[in-house]
């Protein structure tokens, strides 16, 4: 994909071009030898998928149906009334779904709120809604379908069943990568007889790497991270400290680790996923960061809100305004909670004074040049300091975090975290220069034999040295 973040705008493209050929879709489902994908397929992904609960299965069909069906009407019109009435359809479909189950509640509180400052009393209906797995981020892939269909940078498919597969794809589907269909959807235009062995021998290291990530590091400082955002009011300055740093381990190898089991999985079937992460904790500005943190979320508010809303072609205030409004929603998306709401607020700030003061990025290859560390430092306090609102349970627990570690607040101080933590940190940095410098997230699985059986032996200690008597969560399920 082309680089993510709210860098320059990228050159209107021609109707016949987009990030993969337009041509690509209509004429890959004519070719009668391409037989789509093997139907144990999609329902595979669909029994995946209802195994929570079998009921939201529906709403996964009716934004699989109606995307489907817009984007064929849309594709087959040259009246741009009716395309916009379709686009609108589908917006209303996606987004309804979404902003019912996942912000109803949301809105209704802050009313009531809202009311209660000004004097007036005012009760909120009383209905618990059970948040679908995963709906964040179909919602956005079926959406970017029909906005790359309405923009006329790709043809609808035809394929019912190769579309299902598109938005169902299990092993993406919960917690991304946020895929586009000019990317994903070819691939299952082909039915494979059989995986390269390039492709298996690399998907098993991203799993193996990913559950590295996740058990023997962001579950190994999980434990500390609960305690201490439980306890915000009387934790020590140093311990809240530790622990903000901590859950910048945790989040970062919970996430990635999640995008390396997905990538991995998916080489297993033969389809290659985008990466996600791109070692983002060695960025040296925000707005490299950005490029480099959830590359398939930032590159779709870039391409879908940032850019319709006008980049950066307008004057300083309307560029700060569309920048601003896009990290707002962002945040927004990430949590029906105004600690999110808070969270990509203080990024879009960090990303207007960039501008303002001119800073650039670090080239995207390659370590930092060692003049570069002092900004690489303070990018990663910033990050880390908007991390607090990101996993306080409110508002109050996050400032009661930031006033505990400015003031060093006295009081015990966790050692046995501290050397959690410390060696959790020197490892993901580890993973992380290595997968710099090689270019490659699977690099490993080029070593010599004996070198990676060591590499692979040590991972699976690891993996059952910090399995715990219970699962942790993935952050982003939640």
């Amino acid at each position: 994909p082309t680089p993510p973040g709210p860098g320059p705008d990228p050159p209107p493209l021609p109707r016949h071009q987009s990030f993969a050929p337009t041509p690509v879709v209509s004429r890959l489902h004519r070719r009668p030898r391409l037989k789509g994908p093997p139907p144990l397929l999609p329902l595979a992904s669909h029994v995946f998928d209802g195994a929570w609960d079998w009921r939201f299965l529906s709403l996964l069909r009716i934004s699989t149906l109606v995307d489907f069906f817009v984007g064929r009407a849309m594709d087959r019109s040259e009246d741009d009334v009716v395309r916009r009435r379709l686009l609108g359809v589908s917006l209303a479909t996606n987004l309804g779904i979404l902003a019912s189950f996942k912000y109803f509640g949301f809105f209704v509180d802050s009313f009531v709120d809202l009311m209660g400052l000004i004097g007036w009393s005012v009760t909120g209906p009383a209905i618990d809604i059970i948040l679908p797995v995963g709906i964040s981020f179909y919602t956005f892939q079926t959406l970017s379908y029909t906005f790359d269909i309405y923009r006329r940078r790709m043809s609808a498919t035809d394929d019912l069943l190769v579309f299902g597969v598109y938005v169902a794809f299990f092993p993406q589907l919960v917690a991304g990568p946020i895929e586009r269909a000019q990317h994903l959807l070819p691939q299952f235009l082909v039915r494979r007889e059989n995986v390269a062995t390039e492709q298996l021998v690399s998907g098993v290291h991203l799993i193996v790497l990913g559950l590295v990530k996740k058990v023997a590091i962001a579950d190994a400082v999980a434990p500390f991270v609960n305690s201490a955002f439980a306890d915000t009011a009387d934790a020590s300055g140093v311990n809240l400290a530790v622990a903000v740093v901590a859950f910048g381990i945790q989040i970062y190898g919970d996430f990635s680790g999640y995008s390396d089991i997905a990538r991995g999985s998916a080489r297993l079937l033969g389809i290659d996923l985008m990466r996600n992460f791109e070692q983002p904790y060695l960025s040296t500005t925000i707005t490299e960061f950005w490029r480099r943190w959830h590359i398939s979320l930032s590159t779709w508010l870039r391409d879908y809100l940032y850019i319709p809303l006008g980049g950066n072609r307008g004057t300083r205030f309307e560029t700060a305004r569309n920048l601003m409004i896009t990290m707002l929603l962002g945040g927004l998306w990430h949590g029906a909670a105004w600690t999110f709401v808070v969270w990509g607020g203080l990024h879009g700030s960090y990303l207007l004074v960039e501008r303002l003061i001119g800073i650039k990025a670090s080239p995207r290859v390659g370590l930092p040049h060692p003049s570069r560390l002092p900004a690489m430092a303070v990018t990663w306090i910033l990050v880390h300091l908007a991390w607090v609102f990101f996993r306080a349970d409110g508002l109050t627990e996050a400032f009661d975090i930031l006033v505990g570690i400015a003031t060093l607040r006295g009081g015990a101080i966790d050692r046995t975290a501290i050397s959690i933590v410390i060696p959790a940190l020197a490892v993901t940095l580890v993973i992380d220069i290595t997968q710099r410098v090689t270019g490659s997230h699977s690099g490993l699985s080029q070593w010599q034999p004996l070198a990676r059986g060591v590499a692979y032996g040590l991972g699976i200690v690891a993996l059952i040295v910090f399995s715990g008597p219970a699962p942790v969560p993935f952050i982003y399920f939640q």
